[in-house]
């Protein structure tokens, strides 16, 4: 058993959902690559006077399940898991799989269906549960990052136990920018973008949410995104690596995405009709993660990066947007991606990846 497991689980436990006595707490993961994390948590949350449910998914049987499934069934299948989920206080889920590709042959139609099945369990765990969500080390996921099973867990250890208390103290500043302004002007290659997020309330994501984590989120006012923006960061979803995504809007919604899945991108964008505007406006801010790793739930917190979300908004931070998607696209602007700029109400605010206001240098890398 490595000892990081035990590690990791404790701090799962302990700092990120703060389990207490009598404490039910959901545990998910999928294949059997995190077992050996799966044990480590079950004896934590005993230890910690909780009481864990596990819930296991196989990659394989979920694909065959999918294939020729129904709108009927996929709605009572999530009813059951909600139900059960509706009694629990904490929840801690573990994105792991044996191949990252398994399900690219599902249909859409089958996919969305899942998608829109399980939508109010996935709202009301965001909203009413002390939740984490995390990766774990597999061959699949650091094949994904182009780095060796050994380089990857050491990196995905090494970002998950940081200090997350010091992080979260130095994105204060950032949030009261955040909040305080209005005009958001985006400039960068392939990217000319203004919104205004006044009135929306910034949320910093320090480490009880997300591992790793390291983002302050707020939305942009619906109706406000004009121009386009190009995305330079892989975005693997519904297990498709989507490449140079460009999305052009007008008055908020997105009326020209092109990428290297074109038809699939726009179906995508099509679930319903909130999935064409954006819910969510996010500076990456972790200074530990300066390398992307194909996974849209590390690369979000790319230092020098932001990232734009079509579908959902966030109820902390909320602009009126409904979606059964929630698909964070990211944009490094660090000089290796052609660098770029962020602007506040006329005030530069990052350059190239780098914060420039002196209040706000300590989330630099």
């Amino acid at each position: 058993m490595d000892q990081r497991d035990r590690l990791l689980a404790e701090k799962l436990v302990n700092y990120c959902v703060s389990v207490k006595p009598g404490d039910k707490v959901w545990l998910q993961t999928s294949d059997d690559v995190a077992t050996p994390l799966m044990v480590e948590l079950i004896k934590a949350v005993y230890k910690a006077g909780g009481i864990p449910f596990v819930r296991v998914e196989v990659a394989t049987i979920q694909r065959s399940l999918l294939m020729e499934c129904t709108k009927e069934q996929m709605e009572l299948k999530f009813k059951n898991d909600f139900d059960l989920l509706r009694e629990m206080d904490c929840s801690i889920v573990i994105r792991d799989f044996k191949n990252a590709s398994e399900l690219s042959d599902v249909p859409d139609e089958k996919i969305k269906i899942q998608s829109m099945a399980s939508l109010e369990m996935r709202r009301y765990r965001v909203d009413n549960m002390r939740w984490v969500l995390l990766r774990y080390p597999s061959p699949s996921i650091a094949q994904l990052a182009g780095m060796s099973e050994e380089k990857y867990a050491d990196f995905l250890y090494r970002v998950c136990t940081m200090d997350y208390q010091t992080m979260s103290d130095n994105m204060d500043a950032l949030v009261k920018r955040m909040e305080a302004a209005d005009q958001v002007h985006i400039l960068g290659e392939g990217t000319d973008l203004r919104f205004s997020i006044k009135g929306i309330p910034a949320i910093k994501c320090d480490g009880k949410m997300n591992i790793p984590d390291g983002e302050v989120y707020t939305a942009p006012v619906r109706d406000s995104v004009n121009g386009y923006v190009t995305f330079n960061i892989p975005s693997l979803y519904q297990s498709k690596t989507f490449e140079n995504i460009r999305l052009e809007f007008k008055d908020g919604k997105i009326i020209k995405a092109t990428c290297n899945y074109e038809k699939e991108l726009n179906d995508i964008l099509d679930t319903d009709e909130g999935s064409r505007y954006l819910g969510e406006f996010s500076f990456g801010c972790n200074p530990l993660i300066t390398e992307a790793t194909n996974d849209g739930s590390i690369d979000e917190k790319l230092a020098g990066s932001i990232h734009l979300t079509p579908g959902d908004s966030y109820e902390n931070a909320p602009n009126g947007n409904h979606s059964a998607i929630h698909w964070d696209l990211v944009l490094s602007q660090t000089p290796e991606y052609g660098g770029g700029e962020i602007w506040f109400d006329g005030e530069l605010i990052r350059k190239d990846g780098l914060f420039v206001p002196e209040d706000l240098k300590p989330l630099n890398p």
